[in-house]
């Protein structure tokens, strides 16, 4: 605690005067405050959210996958040998759903296709009961 003791010099009264000097006090606390005010925007999110992590992992072909390619004219293949009809499509994709461990499929779809072809083939591969489907594409160059 300190105490303010005056000179003797100008009114000569001696007083002694008992204040405390609070400028260093408020000098830390606004020093405190500006570095509070810097560091909760760091510290606080908006919305709590668990990111995926990205990761760059080649694509691992098993010989129980399954590739399906989708062509620029919507003719549709099963690894490598054309499919004629929907239904053909449907009895090859019920047919590998019931193996076990379930096969992974694979839709490859030119860069050039409709959508409307590759939109009947998931939807044929949802409906034959597969559980895990993939699509291929290149890599992104330069990026």
């Amino acid at each position: 605690m300190g105490m303010n003791v005056s000179s003797g010099g100008g009114d000569g009264d001696g007083e002694v005067l008992n204040a405390i000097n609070t400028t260093p006090l408020v000098d830390v606390m606004l020093v405190l405050l500006i570095i509070f005010l810097i560091t909760i925007p760091v510290i606080t999110k908006t919305v709590p959210l668990d990111l995926p992590k990205a990761s760059n992992i080649a694509t691992q072909t098993k010989p129980e996958n399954i590739t399906i390619a989708i062509d620029r004219q919507g003719n549709i293949y099963w690894n490598d040998s054309v499919v004629t009809s929907n239904e053909q499509l449907l009895n090859l994709i019920k047919a590998a759903a019931m193996v076990q461990p379930q096969p992974e499929i694979h839709i490859r779809g030119d860069s050039g296709v409709r959508y409307e072809y590759v939109g009947r083939v998931i939807t044929l591969v949802q409906r034959g009961g597969i559980a895990k489907v993939g699509f291929i594409s290149w890599p992104q160059a330069g990026g």
